[in-house]
């Protein structure tokens, strides 16, 4: 007898990350990151920026588990305190175990695939089938250049809005204005290169559809910015780093030249106008240079080629 195919159940995932959220606070198993917010505002977005003092003992200790020779895989097995639902035969969703935004979720292969390579359709299915349980932001951060820390392939997704106050994506606005000349599209507010696609309502509703049509977006959108698929490794790998964060509205890639700036690390949600500092000196370097200079510095600036760019 052929095995049932798994699929997750419409309406329960919220209710899920809900009660697993509490059973794990709990027994330990989530320990969120205390962060103090403030706004800092740049080029007419109100950017939110958490600080967040006790991330510097996790870095001091991310660093001594990084010397080690085959650091561990957080996924492989997974920490069942930290499991929430089963998506598909392919990808599972667990909490995000250090979350900073409540109610951050993980949407991880259950296989190992390396976090350089490429998305896929099981990716683009998992991720939607999450996007129309509840209104989110999902992003991937493709490489340690663009922010990730694990190796094993993970898209994440926090719950919309973003901030307490303005637009639900602090950016949102700037990729409101965005101009298209065919499929792919740029929004002239913005200081780097990167690519923007609308996404068609239905897309939530029919999740596989949506997978399908967003994988050819994605595709569109690496080859506008140099990182099409005619240009990836033997093992799959693009050419370089790069951001994707998409919402019900919208997909939006950044190709990335550097982590981070000073002390001050971005990842996708920097670029969806959503900061961490991990003190104050780096609170008033990001006030002094401005949050736009910022991902402008970590990007890859208008009229710099990916071959010239700055390395980190």
């Amino acid at each position: 007898m052929a095995k049932e195919k798994i699929v997750l159940k419409a309406g329960s995932l919220w209710s899920s990350v809900l009660e697993r959220t509490s059973q794990a606070l709990q027994c330990g198993a989530l320990q969120t990151i205390p962060t103090d917010c403030t706004f800092v505002e740049q080029d007419g977005v109100h950017f939110l920026v958490r600080l967040a003092p006790s991330l510097e003992a996790k870095a001091e200790q991310r660093k001594k588990v990084s010397g080690q020779e085959c650091p561990p895989n957080p996924f492989l097995p997974y920490d069942e305190e930290l499991f929430v639902a089963d998506i598909s035969d392919t990808h599972v969703c667990l909490l995000n175990k250090f979350n900073v935004v409540e109610y951050h979720i993980l949407i991880v292969p259950r296989a190992f695939e390396d976090q350089e390579s490429l998305l896929t359709l099981d990716d683009f299915h998992a991720m939607w089938a999450c996007l129309a349980e509840f209104d989110g932001l999902a992003f991937y951060n493709a490489g340690t250049i663009a922010g990730a820390s694990q190796r094993h392939k993970h898209l994440q997704m926090v719950p919309l809005p973003l901030s307490p106050r303005g637009p639900k994506v602090p950016i949102g606005p700037l990729l409101a204005a965005a101009t298209f000349g065919g499929t792919v599209g740029v929004a002239p507010g913005l200081p780097f290169v990167h690519a923007i696609v609308r996404v068609d309502p239905g897309w939530v509703e029919f999740p596989l559809e949506g997978a399908k049509a967003s994988l050819e977006c994605y595709r569109a959108m690496l080859v506008s910015v140099g990182l099409g698929e005619g240009r990836e490794g033997s093992a799959g790998k693009l050419l370089g780093p790069y951001n994707l964060l998409v919402t019900r509205e919208w997909m939006w890639l950044v190709p990335r030249s550097k982590e981070c700036v000073g002390s001050i690390s971005v990842n996708a949600l920097g670029f969806a106008g959503a900061l961490l500092v991990k003190n104050q000196q780096a609170l008033k370097f990001l006030e002094g240079q401005g949050p736009m200079t910022i991902l402008k510095r970590v990007a890859v600036p208008h009229g710099l080629s990916r071959s010239s760019s700055p390395g980190t």
